[in-house]
């Protein structure tokens, strides 16, 4: 697990026109990414679920998910999304590094293009 800052573009999808640009905390031990519901409301990205998540205390939250089309230096990829509510810091997980094929260097605490695997079935 690794933790640094980045700023990613966040869009409703691909094509979206509407946009912004927001300062992450990247945990590399979280799975969905979060951003400030405000914001989600602003780029018209709704809710289709709800889903509880675990604090570090112990206790448990329950927040809305949605989808959303992230971007880092010029590539890209949809993940989901949680919609952030007043005192939630916006994260960025595992799911949307994996989305936009980034791994995180915990030793640099910067990120990097994945080494991206794909089996090949063998004829015999």
């Amino acid at each position: 697990m690794g933790i640094t800052n980045a700023i990613l573009r966040v869009r409703e999808h691909r094509k979206s026109e509407k946009f912004a640009d927001v300062e992450f905390l990247i945990d590399s031990g979280a799975v969905y990414s979060l951003v400030p519901g405000k914001i989600l409301d602003e780029l018209e990205i709704e809710p289709y679920k709800e889903m509880s998540f675990s604090l570090a205390d112990g206790s448990t939250v329950k927040r809305r998910i949605s989808s959303a089309y992230f971007e880092f230096e010029g590539d890209g990829g949809p993940a989901p999304v949680v919609y952030g509510e007043e005192g939630d810091t916006p994260l960025l997980g595992a799911t949307t590094l994996e989305s936009i094929g980034l791994v995180l260097n915990p030793f640099t605490r910067t990120l990097h293009p994945m080494r991206m695997l794909m089996a090949k079935m063998v004829q015999k």
